[in-house]
This record gives structure tokens, sequence and C-alpha cells, in this order.
């Protein structure tokens, strides 16, 4: 299945009912009085968050919703029915934003939560509700009111505990499918993953926890570049980071500045990311010559007071350490508001 994160579609509401204009006729009732029914209420549009669904790809197919117009009132007294709502499946993690305002309307973060983006119109009233002593015989009835319609941005943020985050080819697809059963495409060159993968790591009394491959993070990915925001949004969601670095020399690059590097984007996008809790990998030590250079910068991050760890994701080296102390503060995390991705 097709990754789909974002979804811009029109939703429009039910028109109320109008109210009926009757006067009822019988033989031997001779002054019957008015009988108009109330016409029905429209139905709504809900977007509900289902733990079962996992992309946003149903709302990139179907980019209109309507739902039902209320039933018009009709003569004895009878009422019109009210019209059917529609709902819309969304993944747990999906924030509802207005189109043209930009303004965020819902943040739809547990199972089952419900958001009503557009309402249906009241029914309107029939003539029989406007009998009075001095009107005996009213001729008219209320028209029933529009319903709501608007245009919507829908996005998925991914929730997850744990975010591995680092440049491209620094090893997270291979480390995430080291600690979890996520079987992401592994492959030499430059963003070759294309969408986040989520994998659930076993550790504990409480369940483990669910760690997300961000990918697409470079210089710039704030700008646009490379993948740009497109993944960084699913940042936001998550208690922590692992920031992985390739320390091989092949990559032509420092792994001190790699580190500053990904934290200035995060920074850049949201200031608020740099006060989640982080911890440092530097892959690939089965290799000598990144081994050798790990080792020479480990001084840089216990100054900063940040804790490091120096694994191979491909051998496994080292990895059950880093994962005993991510699942530990993810522990202490629970409770706290960051199970939602606050």
């Amino acid at each position: 299945m097709n990754f789909i994160d974002e979804a811009k579609i029109y939703v429009k509401a039910g028109d109320g009912g109008r109210g009926c204009v009757s006067f009822r006729r019988e033989k031997f009732v001779p002054k019957g009085g008015p009988d108009g029914g109330d016409g029905g209420d429209g139905g709504d549009v809900i977007i509900v968050a289902d733990r079962n669904v996992s992309t946003l790809i149903d709302l990139r197919y179907r980019r209109h919703y309507r739902a039902e117009r209320g039933q018009h009132g009709m003569g004895s007294l009878c009422h019109g029915r009210k019209g059917r709502s529609v709902r819309i499946r969304v993944p747990v993690g999906t924030v509802i934003k207005d189109a043209v305002t930009g303004q965020v309307l819902a943040d739809l973060t547990e199972d089952g939560q419900e958001f009503v983006c557009a309402r249906g119109g009241k029914g309107g009233l029939g003539n029989a509700r406007f009998a009075t002593p001095t009107n005996r015989a009213p001729r008219y009835a209320q028209p029933g009111t529009p319903g709501e319609e608007r245009q919507l941005l829908v996005e998925l943020k991914l929730i997850a505990d744990v975010g591995i985050i680092g440049f491209p080819n620094a090893g997270k697809s291979t480390l995430i499918s080291r600690i979890s059963s996520a079987r992401p495409k592994i492959a030499d060159y430059p963003f070759t993953t294309l969408v986040p993968n989520l994998g659930v790591v076993r550790f504990g009394d409480f369940g483990g926890f669910v760690v997300a491959d961000i990918p697409g993070l470079i210089e710039d990915a704030h700008r646009g570049r490379g993948l740009g925001v497109r993944f960084l949004k699913h940042t936001e969601r998550v208690c922590m980071f692992i920031h992985l670095i390739d320390p091989s020399p092949q990559t032509g690059r420092d792994p001190v500045e790699d580190f500053r590097t990904i934290n200035t984007e995060l920074k850049a996008y949201n200031p608020e990311l740099l006060k989640k809790p982080q911890v440092v990998a530097l892959n690939k030590i089965d290799l000598p010559e990144a081994r050798k250079r790990a080792e020479s910068v480990l001084k840089f991050f216990h100054t900063e007071g940040i804790k490091v760890f120096l694994i191979s994701a491909v051998t496994g080296e080292g990895v059950s350490a880093l994962i005993d102390h991510v699942g530990n503060m993810i522990a202490g995390l629970k409770g706290k508001g960051c199970e939602k991705g606050l």
C-alpha cells in the first residue's frame, strides 16, 4: 500500500429540509387547522480516528464528501427524516486544518476520537408551529438552513515513541530492521527510504515501544530541499530521538558537523523539537576506519552531556545496550503525555 500522509478534501454537510405548509382537510372536520410538519436536519460530515487505518490513501482518490440533506416536512404533522451523516475514517495522529486559513481545527490522537468538520443545516418549522389564537391559519413555513461546507487539509503525523533521525545512508533502515519486525527497503544509495517506517521493539514488562525511521533529513530540509518538510512533521510526535550518525571516512563529512546540521534543521522547523531527549548512536563500527573515527569524537558528545553508543546495525554489536537505555527512558516518559506524541 502506498504511504499517503497528506490530502486536500471538500466536505459539504446536508441542508436542512424545508417545513411544510399544509391544512387538515377531512370529512366532518370543518376547521382542521394547520398540520404542516417540520423539515429534518441535514446530516453531518464527521472525521473519525481509526487505529486500523494507516494511511490517507482513500482521501487521495475520493476528494468530495457530501452528507444527505434532511427530508422536507409533510402534511398530517409528519416531520422529515434527518439526513444520513458521512463518517470519514483516518489514522490516529491525523491533523485537520482549514485549507483557506491554515487554522488547526482538530488533532485526532486517540482511537475513536471524532470531529464534526461540517454540521448539517437545521430543518425548517412547518406552519403548524406558527398557529396562535390570533393566527389560526398561518400560510408560511421556514426553509431549511444550508449545511456547512469547507475545504480541508488533512495531514498525518505518525505517533511513535522514538524517532530515528540522521543523514541518508546513516543506517536508519538497517537499524529498524535489526530491532523490530519492520522490513524497509535497504540499499547503498541516498534516499532509499522514501516513506517513514514504523516498527515495534519488544522491551521489558510494559510491552515495548514504537520506533519511526524519519527519512530525508539533510541540510536545508526545512526549506524543502531533498524530501524537505514532507517528513519533518513526523518528528513532532515522538518522545525522544535516536540520532544515528555514520562516522565512516567515505561519507566525506564530519560526524560532529552531521550532528549539528540535523539539529539545526530540527530547530529551524520547530524549536520545541530540541527539548526532546536525544541519544547518539555512531553506526557502522564493524568497519575499522569507522570505529577509529567514532572513538575519536566520543569526547565531544561526553562534553555536551549526550549519551553516545557505538553500534553496528549490520552485526548487532552495541545495539542491545542502546535499546536497553532507550527502553528505560521511554518507560520513564510514559504517562507524561509522550504516548500521544505531545
